[in-house]
C-alpha cells in the first residue's frame, strides 16, 4: 500500500494543536503506519524550498493551524494549497482566527505602540520596532510583513475540511485520520467535529432559563449540576459546536467557544447574544456584561459578520 503523505504547518498560534497532534499518544504508530510526514517544520528539519520543490498536489493531506497574521503566514498558506489535495484549517485559529483575531480591534500601529512602548516590562530606549529588512555587516535580515488584519485559512486559500477547538479534541483528529485513509470523507467545506451543539454533550440540567442578572464564574457556588444560564453565567455551550464532550462545563468552567460556530449558526457571538436576549427579565442585565467582544467573540471574531474594528 502507498502511505498517504502528510503534511503539518503553523502558523499564527500558541502551538497548542501541534501538542494535540502527539496527544493521540501510542495511536501514532497507527497513523505512521499508513503516513508518511513530509513537512513539519515544528519537528523536522524541511525548508520552505523543500515544499516549492515538491510537485503540485503531492501532498494528501495538509493539516494547517494558525490563522494568518503576517505575510510569511499567507505566503505558505498558499503554497501548501498548492501542493495539497486536501487543505484541513486545523484549530481554532486556522478555522474562526481564534484568539488571535482579537488583534482585529486594533491595526499594526496600535500592537506595535503596546507591545514595544507601552508595556510596564519594556524598555526601549531607542524606540525600535521590527523593520521587514535590515541591514547589518553579516548581511541583510529579513522578517515578514505585518498585516492590520488577522484572516482565516479560508478566507486566504481554499480550504476543504475544518475541525476546530483549542486545539481540537483528540477523538476527533483520531476520525479524521481514519475518515481521510478510508476516503470516507463528508461533502468538501464540512466541518470533521459533530453535527450537534456543546450542550447537546454536556450533563448539566436545563430548568427555567430564565437570566434575572449575570454573573461571573467565580460569584456563584456551582453545584457542578445546573446549567450556568440557570446559574446567571453565561455559556457558549447553544452556539458553539460539539466534539470535545463538554469537558470544561464537566469541570466547572461555563464554555467560551473554542468549538466555533454551532450547526446552521453564521455568527457564533451573535446567535449567542440572541439567546441571552431571549431569557433576559429586564434589558439592564446586559449592561452587566463585562467585555462583551471578549465574551461572545473570544475564537470567532475574525470569522464574524464584525471581522476587525474600523479604525481611521
Amino acid at each position: 500500500m502507498n502511505k498517504l503523505k502528510v503534511a503539518f504547518y503553523w502558523a499564527a498560534s500558541c502551538g497548542g494543536c501541534e501538542i494535540a497532534v502527539l496527544d493521540i499518544n501510542e495511536k501514532i504508530l497507527n497513523v505512521i503506519q499508513i503516513a508518511d510526514i513530509v513537512f513539519w517544520p515544528v519537528a523536522m528539519d524541511i525548508k520552505y524550498k523543500d515544499v516549492e520543490a515538491m510537485p503540485d498536489k503531492s501532498i494528501d493531506v495538509c493539516f494547517f493551524n494558525g490563522a494568518i497574521r503576517t505575510e510569511e503566514n499567507e505566503h505558505m498558506a498558499k503554497l501548501l494549497r498548492k501542493k495539497s489535495k486536501l487543505l484541513v484549517a486545523f484549530g481554532s485559529c486556522a478555522c474562526d482566527g481564534c484568539v488571535i483575531g482579537l488583534g482585529n480591534l486594533w491595526n499594526k500601529e496600535k500592537i506595535f505602540e503596546r507591545a514595544y512602548f507601552e508595556t510596564p516590562s519594556t524598555k526601549n530606549p531607542q524606540s525600535v520596532t521590527p523593520q521587514t529588512h535590515l541591514k547589518i555587516k553579516e548581511g541583510e535580515l529579513e522578517l515578514p510583513k505585518f498585516y492590520d488584519t488577522v484572516k482565516t485559512l479560508a478566507q486566504t486559500v481554499d480550504v476543504d475540511y475544518f475541525l476546530s477547538g483549542c486545539p481540537p479534541p483528540i477523538p476527533s483528529i483520531l476520525q479524521a485520520f481514519e475518515a481521510i485513509a478510508s476516503g470516507k470523507l463528508p461533502p468538501k467545506g464540512s466541518s470533521l467535529l459533530p453535527t450537534k451543539a456543546v450542550c447537546d454533550e454536556c450533563p448539566r440540567e436545563k430548568k427555567d432559563r430564565k437570566l434575572h442578572e449575570i454573573k461571573r464564574i467565580y460569584e456563584i457556588d456551582d453545584d457542578f449540576k445546573t446549567c450556568f444560564w440557570d446559574q446567571q453565567v453565561i455559556c457558549m455551550g447553544p452556539a458553539t459546536r460539539a466534539g470535545c464532550g463538554a469537558q470544561c462545563p464537566k469541570v466547572n468552567i461555563p464554555c467560551t467557544g473554542c468549538g466555533g460556530p454551532a450547526p446552521r449558526v453564521s455568527d457564533q457571538g451573535a446567535a449567542t447574544i440572541s439567546a441571552l436576549a431571549s431569557i433576559a427579565t429586564d434589558p439592564s442585565v446586559i449592561e452587566k456584561i463585562v467585555d462583551p467582544v471578549g465574551t461572545f467573540y473570544k475564537y470567532s471574531l475574525a470569522n464574524s459578520i464584525l471581522r476587525r474594528k474600523i479604525m481611521k
